[in-house]
């Protein structure tokens, strides 16, 4: 028989770097789950990586759980690729960097499986869109 859920929880975490303080012990803490054993099992999965990694943690009646790792922001791949440290804090009057087609491109396949987009094309407009809000210019 499945087990029942109790509660979902969304949480982004450093990956490989996750400790059992704020926020994920405030986050996990009044629902009873072991956070040790979070963090220990999402710290294992995630070694190695230096991105931002959005979780999506399912916390069940008997206190069990299961997650799942999503893929980085598309805002956090920008600006590895590109190399940036921050947005614009005013995008329309202040660019902070270039991006070229074909890093929208990889960019895209990469996010394809948690973006709401049906084609790479829809997936590409996703992402310029991101690209503009941080200030960034896009070079084809």
């Amino acid at each position: 028989m499945a087990k029942k859920v109790k509660t979902t929880i969304k949480l982004q975490l450093p990956a490989g770097k996750a400790t059992p303080a704020p926020p994920v012990g405030t986050a996990l803490g009044p629902h009873g789950v072991n956070i040790a054993q979070f963090v220990k099992e999402f710290n294992d999965r995630t070694a190695g990586g230096d991105m931002i990694i959005p979780v999506l943690l399912t916390v069940f009646e008997d206190r069990s759980f299961s997650f799942i790792l999503k893929t980085p922001p598309a805002s956090n791949l920008i600006m590895k690729a590109i190399g940036l440290q921050k947005g614009s804090a005013n995008p329309l009057m202040n660019k902070v960097g270039k991006i070229t087609a074909k890093q929208i491109t990889e960019i895209a396949e990469k996010k394809m499986a948690d973006l709401n987009a049906n084609t790479l094309e829809a997936a590409e407009k996703i992402i310029r869109g991101t690209c503009r809000s941080m200030g960034v210019e896009i070079v084809d």
